[in-house]
C-alpha cells in the first residue's frame, strides 16, 4: 500500500502515537483493563462463531450474517488494541509510516464492511418479518453471499480510496499523532499544505460509509415496526420483536457513536472526548456484540448449552 514513490514525498518515516501519555500513572491499569477486554472480545466472538458453525439449527441466513459480524469484530478490534497495549508499556510509542498506513487501511476496511453488513442484517430481518412465507426463498444462499460480498467490496473501496489519498500527501513534520491509533482525522492534521479537498473527499466517503447503510437500516425498520404492531397477539408481537431487538441495539450503538465522532464539527469537542468515542465504537461495541446476541437470543443460549455435548 505504501510504495517508494509515496515515501519520496515525505520526510516522515515514523509517527509517535501519544495515546494515553497524559496519564502516565494509569498506564499499567489501562493495560490490564484493555487486555481483559481484548481477551473477552476474542473469546466471546470466537465462541459465537463456533456455536453457529456447530449447531445445525443456527444454519439460517440470520446467523450466517451474525457469524460474519463476529468475525469482523474480531478483526476490527485486533487492528488497534494490540498496538495500543504495546504502547501502554513502551517508552518508545512509535509506528512506522508503512505500518500506520496498513493500520488505517484495515481499520477503515473492517469498519465500513461492518456498517454495510448491519444494513444487510436489517434487510434480512425485514424479509423474515414482513415476508415470512417467502423468507427462505428471498434470503437464499446466493443472496446472502451477494449481500456479504457487497459489504466487503464497499469496505475495500472506501479503505483503498482514503488510505491511498492520504498517504500520497507530503508529511514533513511534526509526526506526533494525538490519538491511540492512526485515525484519519489525527493523521490528516500532520499533512503539509492545504488539505481542503482531501477533507471534502473524506466527508463524502464518511457520508457514503455511514449514511447509506444507516438509511437502508432505517427503511427496513420503517416497514418492520408497523408489521409487528399489526400482529394480533401479544406473544406474537413479542416473538417478532425479539428477532430484531438485538440487531436494533447494535445498530444504535454502532451508528450512534460513529456519527457523533465523525459528523460533528471539529471545534465542538476535544481530543480526549474523541478518543473516548473512538474507544467505544472500535473496542467496546465489539466486546458487547456477542453478549447482546447471546443474552437476548433463546436459540443462541440453547446452542451454547449444547456445545460441550457436540464437541466432546
Amino acid at each position: 500500500m505504501v510504495t517508494e514513490r509515496m515515501r519520496n514525498k515525505t520526510s516522515v518515516t515514523e509517527f509517535v502515537i501519544l495515546g494515553f501519555s497524559n496519564y502516565p500513572d494509569m498506564n499499567l491499569v489501562l493495560f490490564v483493563v484493555f487486555l481483559f477486554i481484548y481477551i473477552l472480545t476474542v473469546l466471546g466472538n470466537f465462541l459465537l462463531i463456533l456455536v453457529i458453525y456447530v449447531d445445525p439449527a443456527l444454519h439460517t441466513p440470520m446467523y450466517f450474517f451474525l457469524r460474519n459480524l463476529s468475525f469482523l469484530d474480531l478483526c476490527y478490534t485486533s487492528v488497534t488494541l494490540p498496538k495500543m497495549l504495546d504502547n501502554l508499556l513502551s517508552d518508545r510509542k512509535t509506528i512506522s509510516f508503512a505500518s500506520c498506513a496498513v493500520q488505517m487501511f484495515f481499520f477503515l476496511f473492517f469498519g465500513v464492511t461492518e456498517c454495510f453488513l448491519l444494513a444487510s442484517m436489517a434487510y434480512d430481518r425485514y424479509s423474515a418479518i414482513c415476508n415470512p412465507l417467502r423468507y427462505m426463498a428471498i434470503m437464499n444462499k446466493r443472496v446472502c453471499l451477494q449481500l456479504t460480498g457487497g459489504s466487503w467490496i464497499c469496505g475495500t473501496l472506501v479503505a483503498v480510496g482514503h488510505t491511498s489519498s492520504l498517504f500520497t500527501l507530503p508529511f514533513c513534520g511534526p509526526n506526533t499523532i494525538n490519538h491511540f491509533f492512526c485515525d484519519i482525522q489525527a493523521v490528516l492534521k500532520l499533512v503539509c499544505g492545504n488539505t481542503y479537498w482531501i477533507e471534502i473527499q473524506f466527508i463524502l466517503g464518511a457520508g457514503f460509509a455511514l449514511m447509506v447503510p444507516l438509511l437502508m437500516s432505517l427503511l427496513s425498520y420503517v416497514a418492520i415496526i408497523p408489521t409487528i404492531l399489526r400482529i394480533k397477539t401479544a406473544e406474537g408481537r413479542r416473538r417478532a420483536f425479539s428477532t430484531c431487538s438485538s440487531h436494533l441495539i447494535v445498530v444504535t450503538l454502532c451508528y450512534g457513536t460513529a456519527l457523533i465522532t465523525y459528523a460533528r464539527p471539529k471545534s465542538s469537542y476535544g481530543m480526549g472526548e474523541e478518543m473516548v468515542f473512538s474507544l467505544f465504537y472500535s473496542v467496546v461495541i465489539a466486546f458487547l456484540n456477542p453478549i447482546i446476541y447471546s443474552f437476548r437470543n433463546k436459540e443462541v443460549k440453547d446452542a451454547l448449552r449444547k456445545i460441550p455435548i457436540k464437541l466432546f
